[in-house]
């Protein structure tokens, strides 16, 4: 009993923990710097890359994730027309589009959007893994996708697309800057 009472005066006098040391951490959107992620596309499955690259653009392999807050990083994802899926998907799989115009809805199956436009499917697929909302499209900026093996750059000079860069890379909206890719560290992922 003695000894109950003096552990209980020693814990009045000194305290267990002082009062600024156990805070909560709050991530910033100012102290993040995004990273770059290259992934190959080449013989991936859709949906698995689909996801792995959707966590990557949220941010979420990062210890201090936090949901209302833009942590993500840059996804540059490359032969995006070598990609696969599993059974009868390729002839079932259908994509729509619509301009709400009367009468304007088009349906394509994952066979022929693969033909026409092979980058469309994975953006697609990343943009329903994304949240909807501001935050959603801030990550949905940062998400290159590419059909070709190198990334095609444009110098910050708003210089015109020649007819051989529109043949070879179509008409991408999104280019990646020469200054970007000095200044950030490219990490190249190989996802199984």
């Amino acid at each position: 009993m003695i000894e109950k009472e003096k552990k209980k005066e020693q814990e009045k006098k000194e305290p267990l923990m002082t009062p600024g040391l156990l805070k909560t951490i709050f991530p910033k959107k100012e102290f993040h710097v995004p990273k770059w992620f290259v992934i190959d596309a080449t013989d991936k499955t859709l949906g698995r890359l689909s996801t792995e690259a959707s966590k990557l653009l949220r941010g979420k392999e990062t210890s201090l994730f936090t949901p209302g807050i833009d942590q993500g990083n840059f996804v540059v994802i490359l032969n995006s027309h070598k990609i696969q899926i599993s059974g009868k998907k390729e002839s079932q799989k259908l994509y729509y589009r619509n301009s709400q115009r009367p009468g304007s809805l088009k349906i394509e199956t994952f066979k022929q959007l693969k033909e026409r436009i092979p980058s469309r499917i994975l953006e697609k697929a990343i943009w329903g893994m994304l949240p909807k909302g501001v935050l959603g499209r801030e990550y949905y900026r940062r998400l290159f996708v590419y059909q070709t093996d190198k990334i095609p750059y444009r110098k910050e000079t708003n210089q015109k697309t020649n007819e051989q860069e529109k043949k070879i890379y179509g008409s991408p909206k999104k280019f990646i800057s020469l200054e970007m890719e000095k200044q950030e560290n490219w990490i190249r992922i190989n996802i199984d």
